[in-house]
């Protein structure tokens, strides 16, 4: 019997990926950290709130105590919700506990959660809380979701050994930086947006749980789609489907870093 379920996803590039779910134990021990995290967050927060609140009171009549009170309610919830919405939407879909466990939320469609993912999955946190509901769907459903994943349609995976690190180990790797090279002056590599990165990256940290036919495919599928979009001709179009998206990689990498670079000397 596996020990984790395994989900299979066929990206809008038509690449099939296969993603091993988190399985309850990770994350539980995700939610347990994230809740240390934010339980010091609150803690902070009411102490810094009780002192302002009482020197209000010095000053306001006794019926600005309900709205006092109201208004310590609704920070402490906007704290809970935005403390997830934060992280996961920042460190595409992860948060400090997540990170810890080496766990990832994703999309459906195997690509990085946005803003509105990690809302619904937070909104619906608390009651999912609520008596343990979420965590017996996780331990029950098939792709171990709990009602805001099914709402947002996310999935909760564990991440591969080489994500683990920062950066994947490349195939080719001399043949790939020389036409990053390349590719980094090439006019129309804007045209491959984040998440056309992220589906080459995850195919690239996949590629060797296919077997060698299904691999085959799924590369020449995935390069043809991508020299198509960056319009490559002669002799860049002839390059061999590994190369060219071990190299768009590097090159699409190189070019976030430099303007992040900028944006910070700006």
């Amino acid at each position: 019997m596996a020990l984790f379920n395994h989900y299979q996803v066929e990206t809008p590039e038509s690449v099939e990926l296969e993603f091993t779910l988190a399985g309850i134990g990770n994350r539980l021990y995700a939610v347990l950290i994230d809740y240390i995290c934010l339980g010091t967050i609150i803690f902070v927060l009411l102490i810094i709130w009780a002192v302002l609140a009482y020197n209000l009171s010095l000053y306001v009549s006794d019926d600005w105590q309900l709205w006092l009170t109201a208004i310590q309610i609704f920070l402490i919830f906007a704290v809970y919700v935005g403390y997830f919405v934060f992280f996961e939407t920042l460190w595409q879909g992860q948060t400090p506990g997540k990170r810890r466990a080496k766990i990832r939320v994703i999309r459906g469609d195997g690509r990085p959660v946005g803003l509105q993912e990690a809302s619904l999955r937070a909104l619906f946190r608390p009651i999912d809380d609520f008596l343990y509901i979420g965590a017996l769907m996780i331990i029950f459903g098939r792709q171990e979701k709990r009602i805001g994943d099914l709402l947002a349609d996310t999935l909760v995976i564990r991440e591969s050994r080489d994500q683990r690190g920062d950066r994947l180990q490349l195939q080719q790797p001399e043949a790939a930086k020389s036409l990053a090279t390349q590719l980094s002056q090439w006019p129309g590599l804007e045209r491959i947006t984040a998440d056309h990165w992220f589906v080459i990256r995850d195919y690239l940290l996949r590629r060797g749980d296919l077997l060698p036919k299904a691999r085959q495919q799924a590369e020449a599928r995935l390069a043809q789609q991508i020299q198509d979009r960056l319009r490559l001709t002669a002799p860049l179009a002839d390059t061999p489907p590994e190369v060219l998206l071990e190299a768009v990689y590097l090159a699409c990498q190189d070019r976030q870093t430099a303007l992040t670079q900028e944006s910070f000397e700006f």
